[in-house]
Formats: C-alpha cells, structure tokens, sequence
C-alpha cells in the first residue's frame, strides 16, 4: 500500500497539520486504527496534562508496624495505622 502526505485539522486547535506518508506506514504497521485528530504540539501538550495528573504528592510518615520513614500518596489523618510498602505486603 502507498501512502501519501494528507493535511489534517487539528481538533483542538483548529490548525492544518501534515499526516505524513511516513506516520501513515507506522500506524498501518502498529494496528492502530484511527489517524491523529490533534497536531504534534496539541498531542505534547495533552500528554504532558496527563502526565501532571499522575503525578501524586506524597506524604512522609512513619510504618505504624515498623517504625521506617515512608512515603504515602495520601495525607495521613492519625485515625488508621499507615504502612511502609514492605508491612503493607505483610
């Protein structure tokens, strides 16, 4: 099959961006189905939102069984015992 370069809007912003012939063959050769809705910059931009959202803040404390200092993707309130990761697999 030969692709050719096709002009895309962009979904997000609205600007022309170039599917190329190149991109094309790769998706064709991954399966992926669906063409790119959003230009590169949109689709970095995305990424990176998404990114940020995984990004948890973690909180110090100390293993309610061990007494290690730990880390927790939650703020601890002091009514329920918090674990290191080791006590937790436990």
């Amino acid at each position: 099959m030969e692709f050719q370069d096709r002009t895309i809007a962009c979904k997000e912003c609205s600007e022309d961006f170039v599917f190329t012939a190149g991109e094309q063959e790769f998706y064709a050769e991954k399966g992926f189905e669906n063409e790119p809705q959003r230009c590169p910059d949109c689709r970095k931009a995305r990424k990176q939102r998404v990114n940020n959202r995984r990004e948890k803040e973690m909180f110090n404390t100390t293993c309610s069984s061990c007494g290690v200092e730990t880390q927790v993707p939650f703020k601890p309130n002091g009514l329920k015992p918090v674990y290191c990761r080791d006590c937790f697999r436990k």
